[in-house]
Order: structure tokens, then sequence, then C-alpha cells
């Protein structure tokens, strides 16, 4: 038996890997439409000007295909969790240079080339910590609802799936 925090984690994560699923399935469907995802334990937003029939539909065929062990859609190229180790990377190489024993010009020098190294490793690193932020075992996930928003001049569409 999962614990509440436990219970809370794994929907998640299941829901966080739909919503990647999802956002490939739009993509395809509707290349070069700019759009963006948060995933809680009660369901997924999908951010951007996107139809709800365009959603549900995508949001079905993202969970067949996850189901079906296409557990690739769960990982994305534009994911926050890439972005988020991209910030820390390049952060810690920004320090590194900052409290060098090198002359203030060598270390802006040495700034930028290990903020660079930073980001280059931080995009496979980030694909990778994916494989810890979602999950694409989704066989218990039942989608309950799919609603349009609009906040101010953000508009999208909410998800919610079964407790």
């Amino acid at each position: 038996m999962l614990s509440t925090l436990e219970s809370l984690l794994r929907r998640t994560r299941q829901h966080h890997a739909i919503e990647h699923a999802t956002l490939h399935v739009l993509a395809a469907r509707l290349p070069g439409r700019p759009l963006s995802g948060y995933s809680d334990p009660l369901g997924f937003t999908i951010f951007g000007d996107v139809d709800e029939a365009d959603v549900r539909r995508a949001v079905g065929d993202a969970l067949l295909r996850l189901q079906a062990g296409e557990s690739g859609l769960a990982i994305h190229p534009n994911c926050g969790t890439g972005l988020v180790v991209s910030g820390v990377f390049a952060t810690l190489a920004g320090f590194l240079a900052a409290y060098s024993p090198a002359r203030r010009l060598d270390r802006f020098a040495n700034g930028v080339v290990l903020v660079i190294l930073a980001l280059i490793l931080a995009k496979p690193v980030g694909l990778q910590l994916q494989e810890y932020t979602t999950l694409a075992e989704v066989g218990d996930r039942w989608v309950i609802d799919v609603r349009p928003f609009v906040l101010g001049n953000l508009r999208g569409m909410r998800v919610a799936f079964e407790l």
C-alpha cells in the first residue's frame, strides 16, 4: 500500500508523462503552435491557444500510446526539468569561475567557457532526469474532465484525472 505522499508523487509523475505525450501528439497535429504544460497530482494544464476537441483527442491518443509501450513519449526536450538542470549547472559554473584565483578578465573568459560547457552537459542530464520525474505506466489513470480556461490573455486547457 502506497503512503499518501508516495501516491501523490506517483500520480504527478504519471500526469507529467501524459502531459509530455499529449504535447508530442499536439505538436505533430498542430506544428508550430506554441504550447506548454504543467503537471500536478490532480492532472495537468496545457497553456496555449488550442481547441478542447484537439486536446481531448490528443490526451486519449497519448494515453493509448503510453499504455501500448511508447514510453519515449513521456520524455520531452522542452521540459522544465531540463531548464532547472540548465539553471543549476550554469549557476555552479558561474560560481566556479567567479571564485577562481584567476585575474578578473580571465575569470570572465573562464566563466563563459564553463557556462557554455554546463549548458551543453545540461541537455542530456535533463533528459535523463525525466526518467525520474515522469512515469509512463499510466494504466490506472482515467480522464474525468477537459476544460478550457482563460485568465486575462492566458488561454489553455485543464485536464483532470480520477483520484
